[in-house]
């Protein structure tokens, strides 16, 4: 049985000030919830003051990006053995920044083996956009960004993993999938090339996340689904009923 997963992702949200608030409302709620695994993923800004608030608790801390490189002439970048300095989990390969920022699936790949190496739980995140999915390529997209993205891994490693299955065309548009298509996107064209890159067990083990516009209300859908192991949540997870709610609906 695969402990559900949910992690909420705040995006370019909250100042530090603002954050400390949120957390310090959210997790003694969040505390509470048995049964699921935790994880916020504020802004950089926000990770140390973050952290300090968590420590002792059974929520986890997740940055939203890392660069490759373990040091260097990078400026803006951050390394990933200071992100492991306060976290356990990073976002790697989200959809924006493929579109803002040019991530492909080879420094996706990068950015999953430098995680591995300072022993961060990368989640990955994988998905068409809109044009992809209305031209039939849904198989194509996912099953590719998955082979590519995710390859070069110990079985072992594999099994550790979490994957992010996040359709363009759902994230903050209020327009999400369906729990049938999600599941058989995540089944079929996530979870079986899995299985053929790193066996039937590692595949078994690894958590599937749905994301895009995911909320209180069609939690139970997704997560009632046999291969959907819990969420990435955006907007939602701004707000402490709302986030909270999602949550338990994971607790299978």
């Amino acid at each position: 049985m695969r402990t559900p997963f949910v992690a909420g992702n705040w995006k370019m949200n909250k100042t530090i000030a603002e954050a400390r608030g949120l957390v310090a409302e959210m997790a003694p709620i969040l505390r509470e919830v048995k049964g699921v695994e935790k994880v916020l993923c504020p802004p950089y800004m926000a990770l140390f003051p973050v952290a300090a608030i968590l420590t002792g608790t059974d929520i986890g801390l997740g940055a939203q990006n890392l660069f490759w490189e373990a040091n260097g002439a990078y400026t803006g970048e951050v390394a990933p053995g200071m992100v492991a300095e306060f976290c356990k989990y990073v976002i790697i390969g989200h959809s924006e920044r493929r579109k803002y920022f040019g991530e492909t699936d080879e420094s996706v790949n990068k950015k999953l083996l430098a995680a591995n190496a300072v022993e961060l739980v990368p989640i990955v995140c994988v998905g068409e956009t809109l044009e992809e999915y209305e031209a039939g390529k849904t198989a194509q997209v996912v099953t590719g960004q998955v082979k590519a993205g995710l390859k070069g891994m110990e079985k072992e490693t594999a099994a550790k993993v979490v994957i992010a299955y996040e359709p363009v065309w759902a994230i903050g548009t209020g327009r999400a999938s369906s729990g049938d298509n999600a599941e058989a996107v995540i089944r079929d064209y996530i979870r079986k090339p899995y299985a053929e890159m790193y066996g039937d067990g590692a595949a078994q083990a690894v958590r599937i996340l749905y994301g895009g516009s995911v909320t209180g209300v069609n939690a139970a859908e997704f997560f009632g689904q046999a291969d959907i192991d819990g969420a990435l949540v955006g907007g939602a997870s701004l707000k402490v009923e709302d986030f909270v709610t999602i949550t338990k609906a994971a607790v299978k």
